[in-house]
């Protein structure tokens, strides 16, 4: 598929990066309000970022499509991965700041949704699997890194200044306690930096579905907040949103810390 890049490495690591995507299909422009809200969240240069696990051989899939097109981090029955809280759907119809994405009547119907899930996130999760599924069969164990980031204030998400890393592994359902408190201790080292374990974000859909320690699927999602690898304006416009890529951020050496904890 076109639209999925898979690195295919031999170490006992995978690296998801589902929602840097900001390609839009040309026939669902002229529904949208506006290209640039419609990119608006996508967890801008994340594939910049993490380009230094190639050098770990790490396999790394990602889906160029926007997040906007489909999030292929929602449960697809459309369960909800924080009831009573904020949050976007399969097909999101408004931004984190409650923006409408579509103009008046063109949001997508469950028909519509549908064709988008058989389309984009059926074969994203059908790639991911089955390099879970090759890497298993290396390894007695992996973990499955689910990239991600976000601005650092949205009042309609969270209350406040979101910590640097948030680390979700869905109460420890989804990853081997021992490997959390790793990832949270190298992350802590670093006293300019703040650090939460499974607060407002505890692990999307990916890290909930996959994730299966008993089994040797130790799935770890990794929220970071863009301020410390990118500016981020007090109000984001389509004049200074993205900021451009900091190829040397503070925080690049505590994530290569991290990646490393996982190779034996």
């Amino acid at each position: 598929m076109s639209f999925i890049s898979i690195r295919q490495g031999s170490a006992p690591l995978i690296l998801s990066i589902p929602h840097a995507g900001t390609e839009i299909p040309e026939s669902l422009l002229p529904s949208l309000v506006s290209p640039w809200l419609a990119r608006k969240d996508a967890d801008w240069w994340l594939p910049e970022l993490y380009a230094f696990a190639e050098a770990l051989d790490a396999t790394v899939v990602r889906t160029r499509i926007s997040r906007t097109v489909i999030d292929v981090n929602r449960d697809p029955s459309g369960v909800s991965l924080y009831p009573g809280q904020a949050t976007t759907g399969l097909c999101p119809t408004e931004t984190f700041d409650g923006e409408p994405l579509y103009v008046d009547g063109h949001a997508p119907n469950e028909a519509e949704i549908l064709l988008r899930r058989v389309k984009y996130f059926d074969p994203y999760h059908e790639a991911l699997a089955a390099e879970i599924t090759r890497l298993r069969r290396l390894h007695h164990a992996i973990v499955l890194y689910d990239c991600h980031s976000i601005r650092s204030e949205i009042p309609r998400l969270f209350q406040g200044v979101l910590p640097n890393f948030n680390i979700g592994t869905n109460d420890d359902k989804a990853c081997d306690a021992a490997i959390t408190d790793r990832v949270a201790a190298i992350c802590e080292a670093d006293e300019r930096f703040s650090r939460v374990v499974n607060g407002r974000f505890k692990g999307g859909y990916i890290t909930r579905h996959y994730g299966d320690p008993e089994e040797g699927i130790n799935a770890l999602q990794m929220e970071l907040a863009c301020r410390g690898y990118m500016e981020e304006p007090a109000a984001p416009t389509p004049e200074n949103w993205p900021s451009p890529f900091n190829p040397a951020p503070p925080i690049l050496q505590i994530l290569k810390t991290i990646l490393e904890s996982f190779i034996p």
